[in-house]
């Protein structure tokens, strides 16, 4: 078995790096703290061939692995750790399940622009009813004429103020097999925007209200039946959602390393204190185990969507470690760490919301447990 990139790996490693150096290092403070979308870094990305590196040259994309998206994503974080946001949304999530699924009509009115950075999607998953229980899902589209009429309201929606379309999880008929997904134009007519809402991150987000909004059959993505689908591509923004935790833990503990290598106290080095060699040992170790668990998923993806199980550990691993890292960082710089000065506080507010999105750690464990014991676990209350 052998761990180490390709020849081909290495080289495109290497080339995104000096990219990233070239272009992204100045300003990647000012990114980080700007609520806006960085359009300028999407232009650029776009034209280095770096968003849709897996969507099929024939829809306008690479045509590569999704562990190429993975190398691109911890690359661009190393350098600039927000830029890696626009990696992500132009490689995983709803631009893969648009991808793998839309018509060449749909790929050619939105994937295009996308691909080329001049547009961004979001998916509209979560409800006021339905987190985590998305199955529970109120958003109901109902057939009128050649098309349907959605009505409904999504929250947390990450890209929500700056997205020029939504890829909505709707709902055709009863229970779980009546899920699908539809493209709705956000300036469309019924649909209304709340009161504009920031993360821990600074990121904006606002609820979308979907008010007797009309889509064309065209624009219907999958119909019923389509749920387990439209999940198997989830897992591939779950693998993207891994990757920027464990990229943007490394940065934090890249800034710590150099830190401890030049700061004094008490005369000596902080590196020099066996206390902070445990600390950096423990952050060593769990960037390794991640990486390793985040390599397997991605790479038994083989171009398709990865296995449910392995993204599960890989995302609930790294989300932990990627957390955990930044936190142990900006204990060990101290005063610098809590400051804005630094991105060290940014990459652990980052880290922290990613415990939640994308599947929360504890789902994640459920379904982890649910693979060790070969069975599935409701966790509604019994009738």
């Amino acid at each position: 078995m052998d761990f180490r990139f390709t020849p081909e790996q290495e080289q495109f490693r290497d080339s995104v790096r000096r990219f990233a150096e070239k272009h992204l290092a100045a300003g990647a403070r000012e990114r980080a703290h700007s609520p806006d979308y960085p359009w300028d870094v999407a232009e650029l990305l776009a034209a280095q061939g770096l968003l849709g590196i897996t969507v099929a040259e024939s829809d306008g994309g690479q045509g590569g692995m999704l562990i190429d998206a993975v190398i691109a994503i911890e690359t661009i974080a190393s350098v600039c750790p927000r830029s890696a946001d626009v990696i992500q949304v132009g490689n995983f999530g709803p631009i893969r399940v648009l991808a793998e699924y839309g018509t060449p009509q749909q790929k050619e009115r939105f994937l295009r622009p996308l691909l080329a950075g001049e547009s961004v999607i979001s998916v509209g998953m979560t409800e006021p009813e339905a987190g985590s229980a998305v199955t529970d899902l109120k958003t109901a589209a109902t057939p009128d004429g050649d098309g349907y009429r959605v009505n409904g309201s999504k929250i947390f929606t990450t890209h929500s103020t700056h997205a020029e379309v939504m890829l909505a999880y709707v709902r055709f008929g009863p229970g779980v097999g009546g899920i699908g997904s539809v493209l709705i134009d956000t300036k469309a007519p019924g649909v209304r925007f709340g009161k504009p809402s920031k993360f821990m991150s600074q990121e904006e987000w606002v609820q979308t209200y979907f008010e007797n909004v009309f889509v064309p059959a065209d624009r219907v993505v999958l119909k019923e039946g389509g749920f387990k689908k439209q999940i198997a591509g989830f897992n591939v923004e779950r693998i993207g959602n891994a990757a920027r935790s464990l990229a943007l833990g490394r940065y934090a503990y890249e800034a710590a390393r150099r830190w401890a290598m030049q700061r004094k106290q008490f005369g000596r080095l902080l590196c020099e204190f066996q206390g902070l060699q445990w600390k950096f040992a423990e952050m060593r170790m769990k960037l390794d185990a991640g990486q390793l668990l985040l390599y397997r998923a991605a790479a038994h993806a083989d171009r398709g969507f990865p296995p449910a199980e392995e993204t599960a550990i890989a995302k609930a691993f790294c989300n932990q470690a990627g957390f955990d890292i930044a936190n142990e960082a900006l204990q060990v710089m101290g005063g610098l760490g809590y400051t804005q000065d630094e991105l060290v506080e940014y990459c652990l507010r980052r880290c922290r919301g990613w415990m939640i999105a994308g599947g929360s750690i504890e789902v994640l464990k459920n379904r982890i447990a649910e693979a060790v014991f070969g069975r599935s676990f409701s966790q509604r209350p019994g009738k």
